[in-house]
This record gives C-alpha cells, sequence and structure tokens, in this order.
C-alpha cells in the first residue's frame, strides 16, 4: 500500500488544497488562529487525536475526511497538512506521546514528574506503548493474575517495547524474560529496562517460544490470532502446571478459533474480556 502523500500543491488563495490521498492513513493538520469553535467542529470531523500548538491547533484527520472537507467545515484560510505519525506500528495515531493510566500502573514519557512505580517509556517505533486496547486488556489480565499469587517469573512472548514484562516486574515479578523475533524490538526494549532501573531482573531472547525450554507459571502472549495458532502447541509447552496463560491481540471474531485451538492442546478457559473490538483470552493448564 502506498504510503506517500503529496501536501505541497496550494491554491489561489494560499490554502494547502493539494492533498493526494493516495494511502489510507490519517494525516495532520496545523492551524494558525483558529476560530472559537475550531475544537468542536474538529470533534464532529471525526479527529482522531487534537492539540493545542503555538498559537493554534493541531489534529489528525481520518484519511476518509478529505482536507478541503476540513477547510470547508473550519472556515479557515489556512491550513496546512502533513503525514501523521502512527504510534504502535501504525495502529494509534496521537500527535504526541502522553501519560496513560492502565489499572494502578501509570505510563509517562521520560522527564515527565511522576511518583514512585510509574513505567517511563520513550516514544519509539516498537509496539506497546500503553496506548492500544490489547496492551492496556494484558496489563489489566496481569494485575488480576498477581492479585492471586506473584509468580517466580513470567515468560513475554512478543515483548516489542517490554511493556508487559516491566509492568510485571513493577508489580513484584522478581525475573521476566521476554521473546521478540524482531531485533529491533529487543534493542527498545532493553532500552526501557535501563530507564526503569530493571535491566538486571529483565533477559531478553530474539525468537518465538521455541527459543527457551523453560516453563514459567505465568505465560503471555501479546500478537495477533495467526501467530497464536500458529505457535500454540510449543507456546502451551512454556506454561507450567496449572500455569495462567494471558492471549491478547486477538480481533474479537476471531476468539473462538484461537480459543478451541488453545482448549484442544489442554488449556481451560478462565475468562474472555474484550475492548473495542479486540479481545483477550485467559487460559490455565489442566495437568
Amino acid at each position: 500500500m502506498p504510503r506517500n502523500r503529496d501536501f505541497s500543491h496550494e491554491d489561489s488563495n494560499g490554502v494547502a488544497a493539494g492533498v493526494a490521498l493516495i494511502c489510507h492513513v490519517p494525516y495532520r493538520i496545523d492551524i494558525s488562529c483558529p476560530s472559537h469553535d475550531a475544537l468542536d467542529r474538529l470533534v464532529q470531523l471525526g479527529a482522531l487525536d487534537i492539540e493545542p500548538v503555538h498559537d493554534g491547533i493541531a489534529a489528525i484527520i481520518p484519511d476518509g475526511v478529505t482536507l478541503d472537507s476540513v477547510i470547508g467545515a473550519l472556515g479557515v484560510a489556512s491550513v496546512v497538512a502533513s503525514p501523521a505519525v502512527g504510534r504502535d506500528d501504525g495502529s494509534v495515531w496521537l500527535l504526541s506521546s502522553r501519560t496513560v493510566r492502565i489499572g494502578s500502573l501509570v505510563i509517562v514519557p521520560p522527564g515527565v514528574a511522576a511518583p514512585p512505580d510509574t513505567l517511563r517509556l520513550s516514544d519509539s517505533t516498537a509496539f506497546g506503548t500503553g496506548h492500544h486496547p490489547t496492551t492496556a486488556l494484558c496489563i489489566e489480565a496481569l494485575e488480576e493474575a498477581l492479585s492471586v499469587g506473584v509468580p517466580d517469573a513470567i515468560l513475554d512472548v512478543g515483548t516489542g517495547s517490554g511493556v508487559l514484562a516491566l509492568t510485571a516486574l513493577i508489580k513484584g515479578v522478581p525475573r521476566a524474560v521476554g521473546l521478540d523475533i524482531d531485533a529491533d524490538s529487543l534493542r527498545i526494549a532493553a532500552e526501557h529496562a535501563r530507564l526503569n532501573n530493571l535491566e538486571h531482573r529483565l533477559q531478553l531472547v530474539l525468537g518465538g517460544p521455541d527459543a527457551v525450554d523453560s516453563a514459567w507459571q505465568l505465560v503471555v502472549a501479546n500478537v495477533l490470532a495467526a501467530p497464536l495458532i500458529e505457535m500454540a502447541p510449543v507456546l502451551v509447552r512454556r506454561v507450567a502446571g496449572h500455569g495462567r496463560l494471558i492471549l491478547s491481540g486477538i480481533p474479537w471474531s476471531l476468539e473462538s478459533e484461537v480459543l478451541r485451538t488453545y482448549q484442544r492442546l489442554g488449556m481451560r478457559h478462565i475468562r474472555s474480556e474484550t475492548a473495542a473490538g479486540w479481545t483477550l483470552l485467559v487460559v490455565q493448564a489442566s495437568w
């Protein structure tokens, strides 16, 4: 899918109107001296994020809304459009990183004043900023699991930014192992571990669940439905007796297919949670 836009053309009134909407990603607009009702009008247009900037407003506009429509709705003489920057591998669209609270966990950007036991994450390309619903579902499920009992270690499959492994460490798990098939994600996760003074408790391994050979009482895998199904036989072997497995990244329409796969392998369904079209499954070893 093409990801380039042409924002260079201006009409006779100096309005940046020549947006070549050739790709299906949102775009950013910057408005100088907005009207008093500009915020309301941007909300009505379906803006994905809005922030005050300098002497104006910035917003992220869905790709289905043309720049001409935005200009007409706002009644302004000048709108500057530019490519938006996606977070969480282009699945979350925010103008800037910001503090987010999930359950009792607070995730903040570096340099922001925050209380102890706060998780600091830098803005990076790795998945796991805390803003995606699958991450929030996993953190809530982790907190629930740890309220029952704190294991000696946790396995995080597809660790990305390291957000889930680091959350577990902050919540009292002594040790975590994070797996990822992307070396850049492991580098970013290592940076986040150092940023939170947790590098000595987090082990990072390049590969999937077949790259390790131990078993854990608590395993979390926030990936996608297809790899969850494909890796199921190996992933189940990483769960210790009566251990708990948290699975996320599952579109709600595929929940039953993923669940059946793990039930055939001896996992017992504990519960499911759904948010914004994504489902999390919690299953437990029957052995």
